[in-house]
């Protein structure tokens, strides 16, 4: 079950929200629970019990390394916790990858490929692992207490707002939350207007923006023309943003009607004048993830400075392999990585110096080049399309959707606004404002209209599932 479905905006969401509040305040973790294990079971039936599972196993095991005292011990069980979730990762993300390239070195020296049955990948499987790693480590470095109640923690883990595609929430940021969380019904109307921005960015935005994108790349990618060909990366730039972020605004949306508080997961990424900011600007937690967890514990830059570009790389090359078992992603977890590293070496010195606005266009640029090669897997096709980029093969182009232009240019505008001042306001108001009576009769007026909107457009269109559910 994903947010932008008639299924969940029509049914699910209402009946939940209903019985929900009509919940005594001590049972409703006992709701939100039996509510994420049906959301989940309803896309993941096969995957659901074995979801379960580890997360039992996890949370006695997690008990189990604070009980003992002895070192060896508490390293042992904490080992195992990780063994479990990066098990499951391994297999159902990466089984079908190895298989691959097993056979394919097996076929290089003329040996049968081995015959393996295919295996699905589970909806989220990776943001339920970094949830769980987070939380045994967390606990096992002492920054967080182990958890009293087996159901709390399953809570936590499969909690429906987050667990397919994140916001990934550290235990230690919510976990007050989890057991005396309070409401109030304006902070469930702020979160009602964040949930329609982000179902609005995904079906009024990315979707239209995704549509066409699909249509240029299922053709002959050497066909295109130099400015068709920007117009495309431009469009799938804009689609993935909007895609993502939108489903952060739900999650946090759903979260806070609930009385949590997420963390946020993107701030205006497109207007970074570096890769390095990029970085502190897109997919937020991911990237507190790979910091905490990977590079610090890899030296980070505690260390020479060889070692830590190499930390750099390293991370940014497991960090692409996370987001999909295919060479692309590797190949744009390097790119990125080759970047962070020559900014260190001697690329920031040159945006210090040729100001912020040329440093944001040539961080944009980049970054497009680099989700070239995020969306299109093959390999080949992907060198093919970069070079038509750089091809200055100019024809006059023709556009004659109008939708899609239209799409385009609010989203380009949406995007940027914030490297004013006036947009910077604007943003603080959506985003951040508590509203007072008479602006709440406006914005829910508003927020109204836009629902409306979208689950027309969803209802007129095709449905398209969200992009980083795959990963």
């Amino acid at each position: 079950m994903v947010f932008s479905s008639n299924i969940f905006l029509l049914y699910f969401l209402p009946a939940f929200l209903v019985l929900y509040f009509i919940t005594p305040n001590k049972f409703r973790n006992y709701t939100l629970l039996l509510a994420s294990i049906v959301f989940y079971a309803y896309g993941a039936p096969d995957f659901v019990i074995q979801l379960t599972a580890s997360t039992i196993l996890n949370f006695f095991l997690v008990k189990l390394m604070c009980k003992v005292e002895k070192p060896s011990l508490k390293k042992l069980f904490c080992g195992l916790s990780i063994a479990i979730s990066l098990g499951l990762l391994a297999y159902y993300k990466y089984g079908n990858f190895t298989m691959e390239n097993i056979n394919a070195i097996r076929g290089m020296f003329g040996s049968e490929p081995i015959e393996w049955i295919k295996i699905l990948l589970p909806i989220g499987i990776s943001f339920f692992t970094f949830q769980s790693i987070t939380y045994t480590i967390d606990t096992y470095r002492g920054v967080n207490e182990p958890m009293r109640k087996l159901s709390d923690y399953i809570v936590y883990i499969m909690m429906f707002p987050q667990l397919i595609a994140g916001p990934i929430v550290r235990y230690n940021e919510i976990a007050g939350q989890i057991t005396n969380r309070t409401h109030s019904w304006s902070e469930c109307l702020q979160g009602f207007y964040r949930f329609v921005i982000g179902l609005s960015k995904k079906i009024l935005v990315a979707d239209v923006l995704g549509r066409w994108v699909d249509v240029q790349l299922g053709g002959d990618i050497a066909l295109l023309d130099t400015g068709t060909s920007w117009i495309v990366i431009a469009a799938y730039t804009m689609q993935l943003y909007f895609d993502f972020s939108g489903y952060s605004d739900m999650a946090i949306g759903l979260g806070r009607m609930m009385g949590f508080s997420f963390p946020e997961n993107f701030d205006n990424p497109y207007n970074s004048a570096s890769i390095s900011e990029f970085w502190r600007r897109w997919h937020i937690t991911l990237g507190a993830f790979m910091k905490n967890y990977l590079y610090i514990p890899l030296g980070g830059n505690r260390c020479s400075k060889l070692r830590m570009y190499f930390n750099l790389w390293i991370v940014f090359l497991l960090s692409g392999l996370w987001h999909g078992a295919s060479w692309n992603f590797v190949i744009w977890g390097a790119y990125h990585g080759f970047f962070l590293v020559m900014e260190r070496l001697f690329l920031g010195n040159v945006y210090k110096r040729i100001g912020k606005v040329p440093s944001v266009i040539i961080t944009f640029i980049l970054v497009m080049v680099g989700w070239a090669i995020f969306r299109i897997e093959d390999i080949g096709q992907c060198w093919t399309f970069i070079s038509r980029l750089f091809s200055f093969d100019f024809a006059a182009v023709s556009i004659h959707d109008a939708q899609f232009v239209t799409t385009l240019v609010v989203a380009l505008a949406f995007s940027f606004v914030a490297l004013f001042g006036f947009g910077k306001k604007m943003q603080k108001f959506v985003f951040y404002t508590n509203y007072s009576g008479w602006q709440h009769i406006v914005v829910w007026i508003v927020a109204m209209f836009l629902l409306l909107m979208s689950i027309a457009a969803l209802n007129v269109s095709s449905f398209s599932p969200f992009i980083y559910f795959r990963f």
